[in-house]
């Protein structure tokens, strides 16, 4: 059990397994239910039902491969090709879940502000599921185009990357500038926008105010979710030289390890949204 490591490291991994089982258990719990549910309503989805059983797939894979990142915290995974593939997929999803999030945020905000025309769209089924397809297709180029940033030779650990081969400066503005500045712009501005436009209604109802509750929550969870790993990538990439790497090495690794499980959590927190959407339906 983590031969390779120092036994502050290895302490850091165990809790790291530890963290993720009950994640891993209470995410398959609430996806799964979350899935069955959004299928048994099949025959009248809307463009928002496909809109969030598309963020339910993304969060019910990343719970799936979690009992890999949980068998390396403890008895260490050979750094293979395998190790590349469940990188690619953890992030995959994340990033999936952020996107799909932010194209939920707009749609939310479109039909608050248009609603007139938004009743009048007629594809909006179509729309939903071309983005979504849209979302994957980017994604999985993306993972394509930069895989040899991830390859067995550029990892330190299954999971962990060695820390004096850096990604791609391309790579790194994908992800800070596409995969999260972006998106967290757009939903500060769609959510807040929401609560400006149903605060001001003459006929504040329990509905607009509930509505108000779960934009504002959704908010917060995806920057408390999502700003802490963010901000890693960011610092790791512009203000650590790696000659200074190995002083820092134990609270950098904590940290990392940590904003990922945040980032992971995002799993069951979606499932707020999954029960507001099949309450009102």
């Amino acid at each position: 059990m983590c031969t390779n490591t120092s036994n502050a490291t290895c302490k850091v991994e165990i809790l790291h397994g530890v963290a993720y089982s009950p994640l891993f258990f209470l995410g398959l719990l609430v996806n799964a239910a979350a899935l069955c549910a959004f299928l048994a309503k099949r025959d009248c989805w809307t463009d928002t039902y496909i809109y969030m059983f598309n963020l339910a797939i993304a969060d019910m894979a990343l719970v799936l491969f979690l009992p890999f990142r949980i068998y390396d915290a403890f008895f260490c995974l050979p750094k293979t090709t395998l190790c590349t593939f469940l990188i690619n997929i953890h992030f995959t999803n994340m990033y999936a879940r952020i996107l799909t999030t932010t194209v939920i945020s707009v749609q939310r905000y479109l039909v608050i502000r248009f609603p007139l025309q938004a009743r009048s769209w007629r594809k909006k089924k179509e729309t939903a599921f071309g983005v979504c397809l849209v979302i994957w297709v980017f994604l999985v180029t993306t993972c394509a185009v930069f895989r040899k940033d991830n390859y067995p030779d550029k990892l330190w650990r299954c999971y962990e990357r060695c820390k004096n081969h850096r990604l791609q400066k391309e790579f790194i503005v994908i992800l800070l500038l596409l995969g999260f500045f972006i998106p967290l712009m757009i939903i500060v501005f769609c959510t807040s926008r929401i609560i400006c436009i149903l605060s001001k209604a003459e006929n504040k109802s329990e509905e607009k105010k509930s509505i108000i509750g779960l934009v504002t929550a959704n908010m917060i969870v995806f920057i408390v979710c999502y700003t802490p790993i963010h901000t890693g990538f960011l610092v790791n990439y512009f203000y650590i030289p790696p000659s200074h790497w190995q002083s820092l090495y134990i609270p950098a690794h904590v940290y990392f390890h940590v904003s990922e499980w945040i980032a992971a959590t995002n799993c069951c927190f979606d499932s707020i949204s999954y029960y507001f959407l099949l309450k009102q339906s």
